[in-house]
């Protein structure tokens, strides 16, 4: 799409084919998280950034180098547990041994509940965005895809706060950093801390984690495209309310119409 200048329509018809096969291959697989997240987060990113078509390649082959270096520092638990042995059995979570999958979750009518409630969300966040011009729409289109619940899951309005306060409270952190004009090095030191903080707390508190991952993400964007720090900074806290609060409304009407239907359909009461 970055090659080839993709016009605005086209970006926008595929970002609604990866929220779709992203929702599917997450459901099948058993992935986590739950939502296509980091789907939506990297095509937008790099669908939106001018690319020569020479360069398609070499950033395929970046990409994929990264990857493997992931998955080879992922893996490495399992070399340190076959060290290990039964000697420190206690030191290790147990992990399950079978792979969760759901071959059937193309027919599960929460799946495309959940398809369509994304596809709504990132359509009305991202088209309010680029009415109101803001500089970044895409992170209002990530920031409903991180607040909207995943198939099957309670319909909570806190993600959306957590979403919006914990992103506040990034950006006045980010603000100390970025704003000094620090060298390159205190930037990757920044990246490298706000991607482990984000890992320790994303499983325990969506809001502290927020404090991590805005650090993080502000200044990988910082870095790649040098901007005036105080717009990146109200870009980031504009969008994400924004997206925040199209997705709190997806869900309070999502919420709605599901206990709607479900008093339509429990059996009358019995007459007295």
């Amino acid at each position: 799409m970055a090659a080839l200048g993709a016009p605005l329509a086209l970006l926008t018809l595929g970002l609604m084919v990866v929220i779709v096969l992203g929702v599917l291959l997450i459901s099948t697989a058993g992935l986590f998280p739950g939502t296509p997240l980091f789907f939506v987060f990297a095509y937008t990113v790099c669908a939106q950034v001018p690319t020569d078509p020479a360069d398609v390649l070499p950033s395929l082959a970046v990409g994929a180098v990264g990857a493997a270096f992931a998955w080879i520092v992922t893996m490495s638990g399992w070399a340190v547990r076959r060290a290990a042995a039964d000697r420190s059995a206690a030191l290790f979570k147990e992990l399950p041994r079978h792979p969760r999958m759901n071959p059937a979750a193309y027919r599960d009518k929460l799946v495309w509940r959940s398809i369509g409630q994304m596809l709504v969300g990132v359509l009305v966040a991202g088209g309010l965005a680029i009415l109101v011009g803001i500089g970044h729409p895409y992170w209002a289109v990530v920031s409903v895809v991180a607040v909207l619940p995943p198939p099957g899951a309670r319909h909570s309005t806190a993600r959306a706060f957590h979403r919006v306060f914990g992103t506040v409270a990034g950006v006045l952190l980010t603000a100390l950093i970025l704003l000094p004009g620090p060298p390159v090095w205190v930037l990757i030191l920044t990246i490298g801390i706000g991607q482990f903080g984000a890992e320790i707390l994303i499983g325990r508190h969506y809001g502290a984690a927020l404090l991590f991952i805005t650090p993080l993400a502000l200044s990988v964007s910082h870095l790649a495209s040098p901007a005036p720090v105080s717009e990146l900074l109200v870009d980031r806290v504009v969008e994400t309310a924004l997206g925040g609060a199209v997705a709190l409304v997806v869900v309070l009407v999502s919420r709605a119409a599901l206990a709607r239907a479900a008093r339509h359909s429990a059996p009358p009461a019995p007459s007295v």
